[in-house]
């Protein structure tokens, strides 16, 4: 740069040159200075890219993503865990439970047997009509007599309604005056969700060659009044009848009514 003053002596002339040196070099060093800090966050950005390659529309995407993922997890957990209802005319599905004295029951033992399955919560209401009245006791010795194993189940868990210790299941079927071949204690849910049990009582009929000929309702009245039963028409006992006579189930589902299985 010309320096614009002729009038200075040589030693200040030399002065402003050093002074002039001095504040371009300082100068250039804080033009550097500020485009390092200028560049420094999009270095930083750049580094941040490179470790997380998911910023912006990215991210956005990412995350859309990652609750799909979840969501589709939680539904696959769910399939996993639930199990479809058996289907008549199938193999019944097996099973292994204690019953109330400690024993061991496994559904595949009872071939060449025809069993019934009765879900029972003694606090549901629609229970209680067939028990206080007698009829499904009367229904358990008729069949029993004849060679029917008929196994009662308890589905619900610990703390909830209907939920039996072995002591209280024993002492209810001498109260009650059960005449069930046993009282399986199923209080995690595992023989209820393989049958797909939704209410108390729901009542499955397998053949001597283990497929499952009835499920569904005990019968067609779908209340907790006592003066129903002789009316109603009992497909639990048509099934048996028809079945143990040699003959196909003209009945084989009636939609199950009743308390809800305290899973």
């Amino acid at each position: 740069m010309k320096l614009q003053n002729n009038s200075l002596s040589p030693v200040d002339r030399r002065i402003q040159e050093r002074d002039h040196v001095l504040k371009k070099i300082r100068g250039h060093r804080l033009t550097q200075e500020t485009d390092h800090l200028q560049k420094k966050p999009r270095e930083h950005r750049r580094l941040a890219c490179d470790s997380f390659p998911h910023t912006g529309k990215t991210r956005q995407t990412q995350g859309l993503l990652n609750t799909l993922t979840i969501l589709l997890s939680t539904l696959l957990l769910a399939l996993t865990s639930a199990h479809a209802a058996p289907e008549i005319g199938q193999p019944a599905p097996d099973f292994t439970v204690s019953d109330s004295n400690g024993k061991t029951h496994h559904l595949a033992d009872y071939k060449g047997k025809f069993v019934v399955l009765e879900w029972l919560n003694h606090g549901c209401p629609f229970v209680a009509k067939h028990y206080n009245s007698g009829n499904m006791q009367s229904l358990q010795k008729k069949y029993t007599d004849a060679g029917v194993v008929w196994l009662s189940i308890i589905s619900s868990k610990p703390g909830s309604q209907g939920h039996e210790t072995p002591d209280e299941a024993n002492q209810s079927k001498v109260q009650k005056k059960s005449a069930a071949s046993a009282i399986l204690l199923d209080e995690d849910g595992t023989v209820g969700r393989l049958y797909a049990a939704k209410v108390t009582p729901h009542m499955f009929i397998i053949n001597p060659q283990g497929t499952l000929i009835y499920a569904g309702g005990i019968d067609d009245k779908k209340s907790t009044d006592i003066a129903d039963i002789d009316a109603a028409k009992n497909y639990v006992a048509q099934a048996l009848d028809e079945a143990l006579a040699g003959n196909a189930v003209t009945k084989p589902t009636f939609q199950p009514y009743g308390c809800s299985v305290k899973y």
